[in-house]
């Protein structure tokens, strides 16, 4: 068995109370990712760009995740800012820099067209 995602890769700075980060791994598909390969296989399609950290490409692969689906395209990566007060259920968006997401167009290798399950995260419902 396999599963399929599709959706945004992202690089956040998030604000907190109790502290800043900037350049944290973030997007729909990256966490879809990271919880589905406790159970099985995932095969996931997203953009970055070349300014994507390839730390974070590792945190993916040290997991089992198959990121041959994964583009790398000339342009920044999409950016999320957001800032969370003391109820860290409720972000505020600050900031959304779609950039090479904006162009994104799924591109799926031949054999993820077999995977049994398919997650469509956060992505233009064209794109679905």
């Amino acid at each position: 068995m396999s599963i399929l995602v599709v959706g945004s890769v992202a690089l956040d700075d998030i604000e907190t109370p109790f502290g800043r980060v900037q350049g944290a791994l973030g997007g729909a598909a990256t966490y879809f990712a990271a919880v589905a390969s406790l159970y099985d296989r995932v095969n996931l399609v997203g953009v970055v760009g070349t300014d994507f950290p390839g730390q974070h490409i590792d945190f993916l692969v040290e997991r089992g995740v198959d990121i041959r689906g994964l583009q790398i395209a000339q342009g920044k990566t999409f950016h999320w800012a957001g800032r969370y007060d003391y109820d860290l259920n409720t972000a505020v968006t600050l900031a959304t820099d779609l950039n090479v997401f904006a162009d994104f167009r799924p591109a799926l290798p031949e054999d993820y067209r077999g995977s049994e399950y398919v997650f469509l995260a956060n992505i233009d419902p064209e794109l679905q």
